[in-house]
């Protein structure tokens, strides 16, 4: 049953992947609300389980070597949808993002790629079982969700 439910939850997560992998992105948004929404869900999901990662390294809930991987692994996987949401356009609305995103954008994609390397190690210290290595590659990927958002996020 959990292999079912973890397919089902990767499956559901890969489909948006797979829609933006077979064009640009700006073709797959009809509206640049539909970029925000797009970006939005990613980093809810991946802030879920990110979260629940963090409870684990932070000694809230006993440390589950299995439940940290398959967070691990949906963290990673999310970590690449949302960049692809910042399309021309997508800076107004109901969003959060600043304009540096566009007018830093040089700066903007490197902070995403920082963050997406991170959360690939986080998934690689995931993979060991060990709670110590999680701890440390959380605390870096952490880092580097605060450096974005203290940089391209309002509050």
């Amino acid at each position: 049953m959990k292999f079912v439910s973890r397919a089902v939850v990767m499956a559901c997560m890969l489909a948006p992947a797979a829609l933006l992998w077979s064009g640009s992105a700006q073709a797959q948004f009809a509206k640049p609300e539909d970029a925000i929404k797009y970006r939005k869900a990613a980093y809810t999901v991946m802030g879920t389980h990110f979260g629940r990662i963090g409870a684990m390294v932070q000694n809230r809930i006993p440390f589950n070597a299995q439940q940290a991987q398959m967070n691990a692994e949906i963290v990673e996987m999310a970590s690449k949808l949302p960049f692809d949401g910042f399309v021309a356009g997508s800076n107004q609305g109901d969003t959060r993002a600043k304009a540096e995103i566009w007018s830093q954008a040089d700066k903007f994609k490197t902070a995403n790629d920082n963050m997406v390397r991170a959360v690939a190690a986080l998934n690689v210290a995931a993979k060991t079982g060990n709670a110590d290595n999680l701890r440390a590659a959380f605390g870096q990927a952490g880092q580097t969700c605060k450096a974005c958002h203290d940089d391209f996020r309002r509050e």
